[in-house]
């Protein structure tokens, strides 16, 4: 699969696009959610990247929880679409951030301890969830907290 990111990237340098992700607020059996520090700003939120040419949300929240955490999920539903956010990363790239954020619970698989994007994954309880990274996951974890679905913004 091609990485759409650096293809757009490599026409556009560092100017201003939009980007589709996708994400999820993982459930594991005792109703903690699971989150990943990651290695690029070393802050906390939830698994998810960038949507692949040809992929739906849905698979892609699917297919980078497995890459990021070890783990296997079912999406139970969406809770919504985050869309008028904006981020500048640390290498100077812009963005409106585009993100579909699913709540799912554990198929199989075992968490992994760290890895190229993730500088360490667990879970926690909601009253104990440390800050997030970026607004987009503040939004969707107030969102989730409160059960609302097919949030739009």
């Amino acid at each position: 699969m091609m990485d759409y990111i650096k293809w757009i990237r490599r026409k556009v340098g560092n100017e201003m696009i939009i980007l589709n992700f996708s994400g999820a607020i993982v459930i594991n059996t005792e109703g903690q959610v699971l989150l990943q520090r990651r290695r690029d700003n070393n802050a906390w939120g939830f698994p998810g990247g960038a949507m692949e040419l040809g992929e739906s949300a849905e698979e892609a929240a699917i297919r980078e929880v497995q890459e990021e955490t070890g783990l296997t999920i079912v999406v139970e539903k969406l809770i919504g679409v985050y869309t008028k956010y904006f981020d500048k990363y640390p290498n100077g790239d812009e963005a409106q951030t585009i993100t579909f954020f699913y709540q799912g619970f554990i198929s199989k698989g075992e968490l992994i301890s760290s890895n190229e994007e993730s500088a360490e994954l667990q879970f926690f309880n909601l009253d104990k969830v440390p800050e997030l990274f970026n607004q987009q996951h503040i939004d969707a974890f107030n969102d989730f907290r409160t059960q609302k679905v097919g949030v739009f913004r």
